[in-house]
């Protein structure tokens, strides 16, 4: 079997990816990767290879993670934005033999200091020559040199066998690549289409979910192509564009993140903005019910919650599961194949009704972390994968979150955890330490804010803390504000005990 079959059996003329102006068949797409496939192998890269994708939502994307999953290499989605110290610490972490560019993360690319790059890369790929030119790059391969190669079958693998690893902090702590198998993927994507309500061939589906991001992958990608349904690209969410690509392409299929669904519920869009949309559903962070509610109110369509991680690639639960009226506030049902139990500090099943640790089991249930045996060992212990993140269902199965994993911090759906922000704050100069917590809005949105501890004689201002740490991490991941202390609230072994933070304010220095 191969992940990247699930392209093979739809008919040649139907439209798989609109892309701006451009509209690509399934069978186009089918020979694009094909020739990719021989181009990537021309190259030297093979089974068990890593290649990291740093791309935004495109046709590039799309066809080099099929290619790369197609002859058993394994496809590393990296976020395209992430600044240069970033995407390094990912590189290393990693070591892939070849990295694919596109216009967004080129630059990023070649502003990465030559002799920091791990030496494991041999292939730099961009999407043409003019890119690399424009970006200082030489000794590149451009996508349209790797498109003109002969064509080659796709690699037959175990299921085991891993077809993509994503970063993640979300179950572990710290980031870590999450190894997820072609049996994972797949899994996901079966369960998902065998749902009562799930995606036809007939779906337009919007894909403005980001494919470095699990929900983006799998659901967004990988459940529309397998469906035979066509997606539409969307490289990033503007509320006007999006209004646009629904009512032009006739879309009925509509994924987002919470803040997608809280600019729309905001907008002044029309009544009947939606008037083609059979299903909306939201994901990667709990949606608040006044949203959903609103969404209903002002334009007639319900919202189908779930519940996912990536190390479940990613779907756990979901209303569509259900096959009845999504309730708000739930996020639905386990879909099927997927068991969960709800267990308290013991490790004991709880009472229906009563809050409990969040166990998964199932096919799509992650192999484990890469090069970290210890963690991975301690999340998947007694066969169940143990989330963090606490919940409790009602008597008729339905799911949920009361709680989540300690810590973790989510910003427009993406993970972000304190320990890797705090880390970068505390290269400042004028920084002792620090410690990082999420503010949560009325609307359930997060943002992050940074208690700072300044280093003796200095006065620095949290702008400049702020600008610092864009340098060094993605946007999502930077503080919104920083507020200057005497000290750190810790316990008697020495731990940082981030809950303690609110109320040791000196200087409130938001921005």
């Amino acid at each position: 079997m191969n992940l990247a079959h699930l392209i093979d059996d739809h008919p040649a003329d139907a439209v798989a990816l609109i892309s701006g102006d451009r509209r690509h068949t399934y069978g186009e797409l089918r020979e694009a990767v094909a020739a990719v496939r021989g181009g990537l192998v021309a190259e030297g890269i093979g089974a068990g290879d890593r290649v990291v994708i740093a791309a935004v939502n495109d046709t590039l994307f799309v066809v080099a993670y099929l290619a790369t999953i197609g002859i058993g290499a394994v496809a590393i989605p990296v976020n395209p934005l992430s600044p240069p110290p970033e995407l390094l610490r990912e590189l290393v972490m990693v070591e892939p033999v070849a990295v694919v560019l596109d216009e967004i993360s080129c630059p990023v690319w070649s502003m990465v200091p030559a002799d920091q790059i791990p030496s494991s890369i041999r292939t730099v790929i961009t999407s043409d020559r003019a890119l690399a030119d424009r970006c200082g790059l030489t000794d590149t391969v451009d996508f349209e040199t790797l498109s003109a190669a002969d064509a080659v079958p796709i690699t037959e693998v175990d299921s085991s066998e891993i077809a993509a690893m994503l970063f993640t902090s979300g179950t572990a702590g710290s980031p870590r690549a999450a190894m997820l198998s072609h049996g994972n993927l797949r899994s996901n994507i079966d369960q998902s289409l065998s749902s009562p309500e799930h995606t036809e061939a007939s779906d337009v589906v919007y894909g403005v979910l980001p494919m470095f991001h699990i929900f983006g992958l799998n659901v967004g990608l990988g459940v529309t192509l397998a469906a035979g349904a066509t997606l539409v690209l969307a490289t990033r969410f503007d509320l006007a564009e999006a209004l646009s690509l629904i009512a032009d392409h006739g879309v009925t299929i509509v994924p987002g993140a919470p803040p997608v669904w809280v600019a729309f519920a905001e907008s002044d869009a029309p009544a009947d903005a939606f008037a083609g949309v059979r299903s909306a559903v939201s994901g990667a962070s709990r949606l608040p019910v006044s949203v959903a509610e609103r969404i209903e109110e002002r334009f007639g369509i319900t919202i189908a919650e779930g519940y996912g991680l990536t190390e479940t690639a990613p779907v756990v639960t979901s209303s569509w599961a259900a096959g009845e009226r999504p309730r708000y506030g739930s996020v639905g049902r386990s879909i099927p194949g997927v068991e969960i139990r709800l267990v308290n500090d013991a490790g004991e099943d709880v009472p229906v009704g009563d809050a409990g640790e969040i166990l998964i089991k199932g096919p799509n249930v992650f192999i484990g972390y890469f090069r970290d045996p210890e963690t991975s060992g301690r999340v998947l212990a007694d066969g169940w994968l143990h989330t963090g993140d606490v919940g409790m269902v009602d008597e008729d199965g339905w799911l949920y979150l009361v709680d989540r994993a300690k810590d973790l911090i989510i910003v427009s759906g993406f993970n972000v955890y304190p320990a890797e922000v705090e880390e970068v704050l505390n290269l400042h100069p004028d920084v002792s330490e620090s410690g990082v917590i999420g503010l949560v809005d009325d609307l359930d949105n997060e943002s992050i804010r940074a208690y700072v501890v300044p280093a003796a004689g200095t006065s620095p201002s949290g702008d400049a803390l702020i600008e610092f740490a864009s340098q060094h991490l993605a946007r999502y991941k930077c503080p919104q504000s920083v507020v200057f202390v005497d000290q750190l609230p810790r316990n008697l072994s020495g731990k940082l005990v981030r809950r303690h933070l609110e109320g040791t304010v000196l200087e409130d220095s938001a921005s």
